[in-house]
């Protein structure tokens, strides 16, 4: 109903209440999604003083209207800046459980706004994506520039790199996320490596990475070191030598070693083997032996006959 004072004004009060009407929807609008705002003409008092809310802006709550005093009074957020109320009509910004006027919500260092940038925040501190950067981040060992948080790099030894800095110090190309091989204050990608440092199979000339045997002071991969004979893999086997050629045991006996006069098996000397020499004759030990009762001779006196010997007393029953 119109207000008493309107009562009679025909046409004109219409329209008058049409305008109020719509002022009173554009309050409504204006706070769409949360608390709303709005005029009354009619009898309306606040939910808190109880004062009429007649032609004043007032804030529609869950419980009731509340006049926009009682609002910012028994609803409205303390900054946690400046520490006075965040009225209805101020821009409020909230961020872990603490509440900030807009023109509060600023970096820490350099006192720039945060309201509509990126930031972070650093023992309570909240400080601009610069500051932050400046003051906490790691600086690229190649550039100098700083690691942007977030941005993809590599550490090692104490020491970052944006990932398109931490290159090859031979090829140039940006390691990434494979391996490398420092050499002082370079590094190098693992082809680059063994082709500039890694050493050289003495057999094939191909680089050594790993594995290998030394011999006589030179290096060779384990599949290239065989016997120069048989051509049987020597890494982990025992072997010897012949005019520098390595060979197996039994090539080198075979091709080699002296013969047993008693066996006529090759004498190698390996394991631990002794032979017993007399004149252009050799013998195992255990097949130095008298050729009549057996007896070993291995550091006793013996009389040879022909092609064979004989212990002192066999010798004298001749």
């Amino acid at each position: 109903p119109c207000p008493p004072e309107m009562a009679g004004m025909g046409r004109r009060c219409l329209r008058q209440c049409r305008l109020i009407l719509i002022q009173h929807l554009c309050y409504l609008l204006a706070g769409e999604g949360g608390p709303q705002t709005g005029t009354m003409t009619e009898c309306f008092d606040c939910d808190n003083c109880k004062e009429s809310l007649y032609g004043r802006k007032y804030i529609q709550m869950d419980n009731g209207p509340y006049c926009i005093p009682c609002y910012d009074a028994h609803f409205a957020n303390t900054c946690d800046e400046c520490k006075e109320l965040i009225g209805h009509d101020c821009r409020e910004l909230y961020y872990e459980d603490r509440h900030y006027h807009e023109h509060c919500f600023r970096c820490f260092r350099c006192d720039r706004s945060l309201a509509d940038e990126p930031f972070t925040c650093q023992d309570e501190e909240l400080l601009c994506n610069d500051c932050y950067c400046s003051e906490f981040s790691s600086k690229c060992v190649a550039c100098e520039k700083t690691v942007m948080p977030g941005s993809r790099k590599l550490e090692y030894n104490g020491q970052t790199w944006h990932e398109h800095c931490f290159i090859c110090s031979s090829c140039q190309q940006p390691i990434g996320s494979r391996s490398f091989i420092p050499d002082e204050k370079d590094y190098y990608c693992v082809p680059c490596y063994e082709s500039k440092f890694a050493p050289r199979c003495t057999r094939c000339k191909k680089s050594l990475t790993k594995g290998g045997v030394t011999y006589r002071d030179e290096p060779w991969h384990k599949e290239c070191f065989v016997c120069t004979g048989c051509k049987t893999p020597l890494a982990g086997q025992q072997f010897t030598s012949q005019d520098d050629n390595p060979y197996c045991v039994k090539c080198f006996g075979n091709l080699y070693a002296k013969k047993c006069s008693a066996c006529a098996k090759p004498i190698t000397g390996f394991d631990g083997g002794k032979y017993v020499s007399f004149e252009d004759r050799h013998w195992h030990h255990n097949c130095f032996n008298c050729a009549r009762c057996k007896t070993s001779l291995v550091g006793k006196g013996f009389i040879p006959e022909n092609d064979e010997i004989f212990c002192r007393d066999c010798s004298n029953d001749l």
